[in-house]
C-alpha cells in the first residue's frame, strides 16, 4: 500500500530526525525530497502545493525551532500535515458512517464501472453486520450490466446479510423505492443501494444516479474509486462531486498501487472524507479509514494499533492463552500448536498485511521476500500436517523417513518439503522458548528464519 512513497518518505524522515540544528538549506531539501516522493506518488499538484506551503510555515516557527529535538517535531509536523490531507482536519466524527435517521439508514454507492462497486457492497454489508452489529439488506440498481445483479445476490449470501431482488426491465427509481419499502416492513437497520458505473462519465448516468438520490433520500452517499485510476480518478471525482452531494469516499485496490498518490488527491479535491479502504480482494478486505494512522504508516512508523486489531479479530484469545500457559509451564510446543499458529497468521491477513502494518525497521527486515510465495508455502505446511497422525502431531521425532514418504504422498508434495516443515517448526519451536522472556525483536528475528525467502 503506497509502498514507493512510504519508502521515499521514511528515508526523509530517518535524516529529519538525526539532524541537531536546523537550517534553512536542509530544511528546503527536505522539503524538496517530500515535494518529489508526492508528485511521484500521483498527488495532485494543487494538493502538493498547499501541504508543503503548510508544512514550510511550521517547519520555521517556534514549536520546532525552539524544540530540544528539532528534527523529531519536523517529523511530528509532516506527520500531522499528511494527516489532515488525508483528512484529519475535518475532525474525529468525519470518516464514521452516520446512522441518524429512522431506520432503515439508506448508503448510496456510486462511482464508474470497473472499480469494484459490487464487490465493496458485499465487504461492507459484512463490516455493518459484524463490526456494527446491523441488520444490512442490499440491492442492485444497476440494470445494465450483464450479472451486476447476480454478482451483488452472490457476495450478499457470502457474507451472511440479506439480498432485495431486483431484474434489468425494472427502473432504478422504482428498485431503490421497493427496497426502501421491504426494509422499513422487515425492521433492517441498514440499506445499501449498489447503483450503475460507466466506463466514463456520462450525462445520463448523472442524472440517473440524481434521481435515485432524490427519491431515497440517503444519509451516506459515497463515492467508490480506484486508487490505481491515477490523475483520472481526480476528474472523476469532480464530476460526482458536482453532480451528488458526497458524503465520503471508498478507496478500492489500496492494496494493488504501490503509488496511491491519487487516492489523497480525491480527498483533497471533493473536501469528502476518506471512509474506507479496500485493502484486499476478501470479502472481509475494507478497513475504516483513519487518516492519521494511515499517515503514520506512509511515513514508515507502522500502524501498531491497525495490528492488535487484526490480532484481536483474528485470534482465538483462549487458545491463545491457553498455549502461553502451556509453554510457560513447561509444557511442549507440537505440531498441533504450530498449526495453530500458521492460522491464526492467515486469519490476520497474511504475512503481507502483517508487515503492512509494522514499521519501516521491520519491513525492510523482510525486504526481497515474496510474500505470495510465503503465503502458499503456510497453506502447503498445514495440509502436511493434516496428513500426520495424532501420534505424529503430538511427537513429531517419530517422524522418520517411512513417515515422512506416507506424509508426502498424503499432501501431494515431496519428501525435501516435508522435512523443510520439520525444520520451520523446529525453529518455531525454538523462538516459543525464547518468547517466555517476551521481546518483539526475538519474534521477528525468529519469523525472519521461518517465513520462505526471508534470509
Amino acid at each position: 500500500m503506497l509502498d514507493n512513497l512510504t519508502q521515499r518518505l521514511a528515508k526523509v524522515v530517518k535524516t529529519m530526525r538525526g539532524e541537531a540544528r536546523l537550517t534553512e538549506a536542509n530544511t528546503a531539501e527536505m522539503l524538496r525530497e517530500v515535494r518529489l516522493a508526492l508528485l511521484e506518488a500521483d498527488v495532485a499538484l494543487p494538493a502538493v502545493r498547499e501541504f508543503i506551503a503548510k508544512v514550510k510555515e511550521k517547519a520555521l516557527g517556534e514549536e520546532v525551532i525552539g524544540s530540544l529535538s528539532p528534527g523529531q517535531a519536523l517529523v511530528g509536523v509532516v506527520q500531522r500535515e499528511l494527516a489532515a490531507l488525508m483528512g484529519a482536519d475535518l475532525g474525529p466524527d468525519a470518516t464514521q458512517l452516520s446512522f441518524a435517521q429512522q431506520p432503515p439508514a439508506i448508503i448510496l454507492m456510486a462511482g464508474l464501472q470497473g472499480v469494484g462497486k459490487t464487490t465493496t457492497v458485499g465487504k461492507l454489508a459484512k463490516y455493518l453486520k459484524e463490526q456494527k452489529k446491523k441488520k444490512v439488506l442490499t440491492v442492485s440498481a444497476d440494470v445494465y450490466r450483464p450479472a451486476a445483479i447476480a454478482q451483488l445476490e452472490s457476495v450478499t449470501k457470502q457474507v451472511g446479510a440479506d439480498f432485495f431482488p431486483s431484474t434489468s426491465t425494472d427502473k432504478p427509481v422504482d428498485i431503490a423505492l421497493n427496497a426502501l419499502d421491504w426494509a422499513k416492513k422487515h425492521y433492517h437497520d441498514v440499506l445499501i443501494i449498489d447503483t450503475a458505473g460507466r466506463l466514463g462519465i456520462d450525462e445520463a448516468m448523472m442524472q440517473e444516479i440524481a434521481a435515485v438520490h432524490g427519491a431515497v433520500k440517503p444519509i451516506e452517499t459515497l463515492f467508490v474509486v480506484d486508487a490505481m485510476l491515477g490523475q483520472d480518478a481526480i476528474n472523476t471525482a469532480k464530476a460526482f462531486n458536482d453532480a451528488l452531494p458526497l458524503t465520503g469516499i471508498v478507496l478500492t485496490k489500496l492494496d494493488g498501487d504501490s503509488r496511491g498518490g491519487a487516492a489523497l488527491s480525491v480527498r483533497h479535491v471533493t473536501g469528502k472524507p476518506i471512509k474506507f479502504a479496500g485493502v484486499s480482494e476478501k470479502l472481509d478486505g475494507l478497513e475504516a479509514f483513519d487518516p492519521t494512522r494511515m499517515a503514520s504508516r506512509v511515513l514508515g512508523m507502522g500502524d501498531i494499533m491497525a495490528l492488535v486489531e487484526e490480532a484481536r479479530k483474528g485470534v482465538d484469545e483462549k487458545a491463545a492463552t491457553d498455549m502461553a500457559n502451556k509453554i510457560k509451564a513447561g509444557g511442549r510446543f507440537d505440531m498441533n500448536d504450530f498449526k495453530a499458529q500458521l492460522t491464526q497468521m492467515k486469519k490476520m491477513g497474511g504475512m503481507s498485511g502483517l508487515l503492512d502494518k509494522l514499521p519501516a525497521q521491520f519491513q525492510q527486515a523482510a525486504a526481497g521476500a515474496n510474500m505470495d510465495q510465503a503465503e502458499k508455502q503456510v497453506k502447503r505446511m498445514c495440509g502436511i500436517i493434516d496428513s500426520m497422525t495424532p501420534l505424529e502431531r503430538a511427537k513429531p521425532e517419530l517422524i522418520k523417513a517411512n513417515r515422512k514418504r506416507r506424509i508426502a504422498a498424503g499432501a501431494g508434495v515431496q519428501v525435501q518439503e516435508v522435512n523443510r516443515m520439520l525444520n520451520q517448526y523446529d525453529q518455531m519451536q525454538t523462538m516459543m522458548k525464547k518468547l517466555k522472556g517476551g521481546g518483539l525483536m526475538k519474534m521477528m528475528r525468529g519469523m525472519k528464519g521461518m517465513m520462505p525467502g526471508m534470509r
